[in-house]
């Protein structure tokens, strides 16, 4: 069956993205679409506080973008980072959300903690274990549009925390266009896949309108368990990458029936064939 995901492409990965191979592996066949652009921002301001590891008690990494900044900085100051600021760093905690932020936070040199923690959420209450509130404030490179969780849980815990945007996050330029190719030439697929409320708000419309009379043919997708809320009601199950996702879906008066037990591609994908059995 034809699985629609919306989602950017992996980064610094070789081969097919994952989550087509994945859903490859179990008979279907998976288009991906990018929802995003990216534009960084306060490079320099970003710079001058990843080169003064004393004045932070650690840093925080959300999403592979910030760890992207961060490495554009480091590129300009490549012997400075591996002779002496990288070591620095490790010596305090680098907290990461994902396995694929730890996995870019490794290419930096840093060692992460927290990459099975799958939310910022939890990702909070392992920080706030672990932290003292007399530590200096850990650093929280971030997007535009972060949500506010984390900052609040910690600040409320006494956990000293400095945040700096430094990308902002925007629809993807050709996300109309190309949506509008995918259901002229493939019709209205089995499954749509969100992987973030950045998604569902800039996509959803587009979907809406590109369907319309043919939504309840569609079927929304996010990694966790089967779930289920009044609204309208999709044919077909689906899965998202996460709670956060689902519930932004949700929200939009959208039927989720199924979602993936953790936000990768083995389990999206398991939770896919499930519903699409």
């Amino acid at each position: 069956m034809q699985v629609l995901l919306l989602k950017e492409p992996r980064d610094g990965e070789s081969g097919p993205d994952p989550y087509i191979k994945e859903l490859a592996s179990h008979g279907h066949k998976a288009t991906l679409i990018p929802v995003l652009s990216f534009k960084f921002v306060s490079l320099n301001t970003l710079t001058d506080k990843i080169f003064q590891p004393e004045k932070h008690g650690g840093l925080i990494f959300t999403s592979p973008r910030a760890v992207e900044a961060v490495k554009m900085c480091i590129e300009e100051r490549k012997e400075e980072w591996g002779s002496s600021v990288k070591d620095k760093w490790n010596t305090k905690s680098i907290y990461v959300v994902g396995k694929a932020t730890a996995a870019l936070v490794r290419g930096l040199g840093l060692n992460p903690v927290g990459e099975d923690t799958g939310t910022a959420d939890v990702l909070s209450r392992v920080i706030i274990e672990r932290e003292d509130t007399n530590i200096p404030p850990l650093f929280f490179p971030c997007g535009s549009i972060k949500r506010e969780v984390l900052p609040t849980a910690l600040r409320e815990s006494g956990v000293p925390l400095e945040t700096l945007t430094v990308y902002q996050t925007a629809e993807h330029p050709d996300l109309e266009k190309n949506l509008n190719n995918y259901f002229t030439e493939q019709g209205v697929p089995a499954s749509i896949a969100f992987f973030s409320p950045s998604g569902v708000k800039f996509c959803l419309e587009v979907v809406r309108k590109l369907s319309r009379e043919r939504l309840t043919q569609i079927k929304v997708c996010f990694p966790l368990s089967s779930y289920c809320v009044t609204g309208i009601r999709l044919s077909v199950s689906f899965a998202a990458i996460g709670p956060t996702t689902r519930d932004a879906m949700t929200a939009e008066g959208l039927c989720v029936s199924a979602t993936a037990e953790k936000p990768t591609a083995e389990h999206l994908g398991a939770a896919i064939a499930k519903a699409l059995q």
